[in-house]
């Protein structure tokens, strides 16, 4: 009973993820709509919904039916899903399957076992980058009004657009996009806790080492952050001062800017407007 149940949950996430993807092979090919909603879907928060319905639901279903061995059984079925996806589109275009491709150069340089082995690797950090972004919609923004951390235009981050890159196909299509979805998130995120990290906590620490290695994602450790053998007192004026804040019960800049930190470039705000 149990292996029936599994085999229909393998087979039905099957189905529902080729349905899904033939749908997205459709619609961009239905007119100017089909086009203008396509690109829609390639761009937070549509986005969002379509790599839900692709990665997280099958893991999400598959043990609500049938515990551990649903989750095995919905896994199994994603997987097989995009084999049979792959081969598909790489026998659709013929020509680029043909071509120099991605593929063709790491299989030489590595062997096949080992290229195929290590990019399904990284498909275990799938369900990690999904729990960042759930954070980005759902922790982040209650920051920006209580505290005035800046809003960001999430779609500017996390957006997909190498389908659109001439001669990428198959397999190299489907992990360049897997890509191209993470490095939008976690760029985003890396910007929020920029603001996060130099509002509350701008001291330096005090491994020389990792503040090297941190001053790539966090540049405000050299720009601003007080010396890991200063003074609280150095601390305080530092927020003040580069905050510009006013009384605590305010909890607001003087001049009602958003909290960035220090280095923080020009960008557009969610409402297209510019802050510093």
């Amino acid at each position: 009973m149990l292996l029936t149940t599994c085999l229909w949950i393998a087979g039905g996430t099957v189905a529902a993820l080729l349905l899904g993807a033939l749908a997205l092979h459709i619609i961009p090919r239905l007119g100017g709509a089909g086009r203008a909603f396509s690109d829609v879907l390639c761009r937070a928060p549509a986005l969002d919904l379509l790599i839900t319905y692709f990665t997280i639901a099958p893991m999400v279903a598959g043990p609500i039916i049938a515990g551990w061995a649903g989750l095995g059984a919905a896994i199994f079925g994603q997987c097989v899903a995009l084999v049979i996806w792959e081969i598909l589109h790489s026998l659709a275009h013929p020509r680029a399957r043909k071509g120099p491709r991605i593929l063709k150069v790491h299989n030489r340089a590595l062997g096949p076992w080992r290229n195929y082995t290590a990019v399904w690797i990284t498909a275990i950090a799938v369900p990690g980058f999904w729990i960042v972004r759930v954070c980005q919609w759902l922790v982040y923004p209650p920051l920006v009004w209580l505290v005035r951390l800046p809003p960001y235009r999430h779609a500017d981050w996390v957006n997909v657009s190498r389908h659109k890159f001439e001669g990428l196909v198959g397999h190299d299509l489907i992990w360049c996009l897997y890509c191209d979805w993470m490095t939008g998130i976690w760029s985003l995120g890396s910007e929020m806790l920029r603001n996060v990290e130099s509002f509350w906590c701008p001291i330096r620490f005090r491994s020389d080492k990792k503040c090297a290695n941190c001053a790539v994602d966090f540049p405000d450790i050299n720009s601003g952050w007080v010396a890991a053998g200063g003074t609280m007192a150095q601390v305080t004026d530092t927020l003040q001062s580069r905050y510009e804040l006013g009384e605590a019960t305010t909890g607001l800049s003087r001049r009602g800017e958003y909290h960035t930190w220090f280095g923080h470039p020009a960008r557009l705000t969610i409402n297209g407007k510019p802050h510093k």
